[in-house]
């Protein structure tokens, strides 16, 4: 079951570098919830696939390039843990003050929830 759930995880992270909004969504559960977590905040959770789909496309024309590095995964009960390195770089001048062509590097961590081969939860920690 981990190796599935690996393999799920390197093809949506895979997708996500493309910018391969089709293949991000290729193993997502119809019923998947995502949030984005900063600062320990949730300031973004989106429920269902079509919703899912429409940030995923809209987040993708902020950037030029985006890469997300996976440093490591552990997994537990049908969780996996993602250590992440991020780097990109803005297409746009964006309404936090970022400019484009400014370069964006972090590490956080994102966390897949399974139900069966499928992600039903996603959660982006920074």
């Amino acid at each position: 079951m981990e190796e599935q759930q690996r393999q799920v995880i390197e093809h949506y992270i895979s997708a996500y570098n493309s910018f391969d909004v089709a293949g991000m969504v290729q193993d997502l559960h119809p019923d998947i919830v995502f949030e984005n977590i900063s600062d320990g905040a949730t300031n973004l959770k989106i429920q269902g696939i079509s919703g899912f789909r429409q940030h995923a496309e809209n987040a993708a024309q902020y950037f030029r390039e985006r890469e997300q590095r996976v440093k490591s995964i552990s997994f537990q009960d049908g969780i996996a843990e993602v250590a992440i390195d991020y780097e990109g770089t803005v297409a746009v001048d964006l309404p936090n003050g970022m400019q484009a062509g400014e370069k964006v590097s972090m590490e956080g961590k994102s966390i897949f929830y399974f139900s069966g081969h499928k992600i039903i939860r996603l959660q982006d920690i920074s």
